[in-house]
Order: structure tokens, then C-alpha cells, then sequence
């Protein structure tokens, strides 16, 4: 038989005329709360509800779940994060961190959670997966040093889980012929320009006003001083870059100087690339601009098709001069794939076949360090045997003649 739960006697208070019962109790931040009713045993099981909750609380304080704790770091690393980082970070965090482990306790999560997690996340650019990996490498260190854990579970965990990252291939000159021959006259024409021919990243062709464009100077030149992010899909323009080395002024050659002129001559816009308000470009506005060169593209795509009134999706598979049924002057004339990065990466790759030395290709680049352009440089420079050949040749050339 169980045994009956005593109820304790409480204190007596006159509210109103009316004699209720009180209990007083201290929440899990240390507040005090007092509870009130017209009787004991009310009162009694008020007390035990909010007793429940405060140890509840209280548990949470020291096991917080991986939702509440990522939230929690992000506020705590903000100090000295630039807006458009944190923001890609709390972006990164809510779509593919929370859906996975958000519900699970930090002391839950084993090194198999975090491994399923981004197992999710295969098909996904390398970029994302390697920021969804650093995140979560960070969250569960903090985690570790505030005692929340006493080991993390991200030991020992690949950084691309065995794949290889995706290797971008520059464009080759017929590639780029093509391309701009498909979309002279289009709105994406002056964008695929600026990335072909001035190496810009897409955050600085979108921010980049006119007053940074030099046309008139003795050196025609552009300076990179502002980059574009969007928040909620509306576009914020900053003056902070992504690295101080993202500032730089970079000469552009005699193709885009023309290009550039007859763009300002017609614009009514305080910014290159614009909507048709003369405001920058939203993300949704961006994509619209980018779906001309799809458009033109020969590859597999779905439509949605109607028939008997029921909506149906049907692929097809445009042919290589081909034109659009429901529009003549749309051409399919690009069989190659081209995404914006592409376009930088094209230019930096020329700069180097040119000859140009890797430290002036890393100014022209914004690269903040080395690094990443002589991983380009050495890719593209010596990647088959005839090249490295006459490389050792130079090298070895006073001993041979020994």
C-alpha cells in the first residue's frame, strides 16, 4: 500500500478579506516565488508542480540541450565576429546543427551523432560542410571547458568524412567566348565580366558602386572597398571586408573598360550591378539574374507541367542549339557548367598561365594569405609531366653541364 503523502502545514495570509495558504520557494536563478491557495492540499500540489519544475530547471542549467547551448555560444563568440560571419554561423547552426542533434542533451551527443550529422551534409558544398564541421568542433570544446562535458565526442572525427572536396575547374578561353557570346546584352553580362576579367567575389561585384570604378584614370582601375550580404533576403552593403587583404585596387584590362563604360553610360544606379529600382540585388534577385545562364544551358531540368488540371513535373533535356519552345530568343548554347566562383577562379588561373608572379596574384586575388593561391598556382601550373620536365631541366641546368 502506498504511503500517503503528508501535507505540510503553511503559514496563513488575509488577502482581500480572503485567509489563503502560502508556501515560499527559490526558483533556479535564485528568485524567490510565492505560491498561494484557499486551502492546504491545493497549496500542497501547487508546491510540487514548481518543485518539478525548478529541478528541472536546474538540470538544464548544468545539461543544457545542443539548441540551447549552440545559441549560447554564438552569443558568447559574437564579441568581435563581423555581422556577416555571425549571421552565416546562426544560419549554419539553426538549418543543419538543431534539425539533427538540437533536441539530444549535450552529454547525449556521442561522436556517432555528430558523424550522422554531417553525413547529412555530403551533398552540400565543401565550404558548408567545412563550417558546419568547425562549428560543431567549437561548440562541443566550449562545452568541454565550461564542465558542461567532460570529453567532447568530436574526437577523432574526419573533416570531410572520406570524400574529396570538390575541385572548381577554371573556364577555358572558347568556354568564355561562348558564355558571353550566350548572354551579351543580358542583365547577368556585366557580373560574369567583373568576375572574369577583375577576379571579384560575388559579395564585391553586388556592393561595388560606381564611385569605386576609375574608367577615367591613366590606368583604368577598380578599387574593392565594400561587400554585400543579405539579411532575410533583403541586401545589406558594408564597409567592412571579409579580410583586410579583400581591400586592394586591381587594374582592369581594355575588354572591361568597354563594358564597364557603356554600363555607366545607360545606368541610373549608384551601383554597377543593379535591380531595377537602382538598389543592390537581393539573394532571390541574384538568382533570378544567375537563372539566364541556366536557362541557356543544355543540361537535364525539371518543368511543371498541367494536364487535366493536375500539376505533373516532367524532365527534359534541351539539345545544344536548340531554342526554347515558349521563347525564341533563348539559345542552348552553354553545355559547360558555371557557377559565380568559377568566373574568380578563371581569372586567377589566367593571371598565373600569364606569368604573373604568385605574390601579385595574391594581392589581385584578396587572398589573405599565400596559401590558397599556390595551391592554385601549383595545380594549374604543374600538374603533368612535360611541365615539371622543363622545370627540372631549369633547375639542375649548371649541374648537367658539369
Amino acid at each position: 500500500m502506498a504511503k500517503k503523502d503528508i501535507v505540510p502545514e503553511y503559514p496563513e495570509v488575509i488577502i482581500r478579506g480572503k485567509t489563503y495558504n502560502r508556501a515560499c520557494l527559490v526558483n533556479a536563478d535564485g528568485k524567490s516565488i510565492q505560491l498561494y491557495a484557499i486551502n492546504r492540499d491545493k497549496l500542497h500540489k501547487k508546491v510540487q508542480e514548481a518543485e518539478k519544475k525548478i529541478k528541472a530547471e536546474a538540470l538544464l542549467r548544468k545539461n543544457p540541450t545542443v539548441g540551447e547551448y549552440s545559441r549560447k555560444w554564438l552569443c558568447m563568440y559574437s564579441i568581435g565576429i563581423r555581422e556577416t560571419t555571425l549571421s552565416i554561423y546562426s544560419q549554419l547552426i539553426e538549418r543543419y546543427i538543431i534539425p539533427s542533434i538540437g533536441n539530444l542533451h549535450v552529454s547525449e551527443v556521442t561522436a556517432d551523432d555528430i558523424k550522422v550529422t554531417l553525413s547529412r551534409l555530403t551533398d552540400k558544398s565543401t565550404s558548408t560542410y567545412a563550417s558546419v564541421h568547425m562549428l560543431l568542433k567549437l561548440i562541443f570544446e566550449s562545452a568541454e571547458e565550461s564542465n558542461i562535458i567532460s570529453n567532447s565526442p568530436f574526437v577523432r572525427i574526419p573533416s570531410r568524412g572520406g570524400q574529396k572536396p570538390k575541385v572548381v575547374e577554371s573556364l577555358t578561353d572558347d568556354q568564355v567566348d561562348r558564355l558571353l557570346c550566350a548572354i551579351k546584352g543580358l542583365p547577368p553580362y556585366v557580373f560574369v565580366m567583373l568576375g572574369l576579367y577583375a577576379g571579384l567575389r560575388r559579395e564585391e561585384i553586388l556592393a561595388l558602386q560606381w564611385d569605386c570604378v576609375h574608367l577615367g584614370s591613366k590606368t583604368p582601375y577598380i578599387s574593392v572597398r565594400r561587400a554585400w550580404h543579405t539579411e532575410n533576403n533583403r541586401p545589406v552593403i558594408l564597409s567592412e571586408l571579409k579580410t583586410n587583404a579583400s581591400k586592394r585596387d586591381i587594374p582592369i584590362p581594355k575588354q572591361l573598360v568597354i563594358c564597364l563604360a557603356e554600363a555607366k553610360r545607360i545606368s541610373k544606379s549608384e551601383y554597377v550591378v543593379a535591380s531595377s529600382e537602382g538598389k543592390p540585388l537581393s539573394e532571390s534577385q541574384f538568382r533570378r539574374l544567375w537563372q539566364y545562364i541556366n536557362t541557356r544551358s543544355i543540361f537535364a531540368r525539371k518543368i511543371y507541367v498541367y494536364r487535366n488540371g493536375e500539376k505533373k513535373v516532367k524532365t527534359i533535356v534541351p539539345a545544344k542549339g536548340q531554342s526554347d519552345l515558349h521563347n525564341k530568343h533563348v539559345l542552348y548554347s552553354i553545355d559547360f557548367r558555371v557557377t559565380p566562383h568559377q568566373l574568380r577562379h578563371t581569372y586567377i588561373t589566367n593571371l598565373i598561365f600569364a606569368g604573373v608572379d604568385p605574390k601579385t596574384v595574391q594581392y589581385l586575388a584578396g587572398h589573405k594569405n599565400s596559401k590558397v593561391t599556390m595551391d592554385i598556382y601549383a595545380k594549374v601550373k604543374y600538374h603533368n609531366p612535360q611541365d615539371i620536365y622543363y622545370r627540372i631541366r631549369e633547375a639542375f641546368s649548371e649541374a648537367s653541364s658539369l
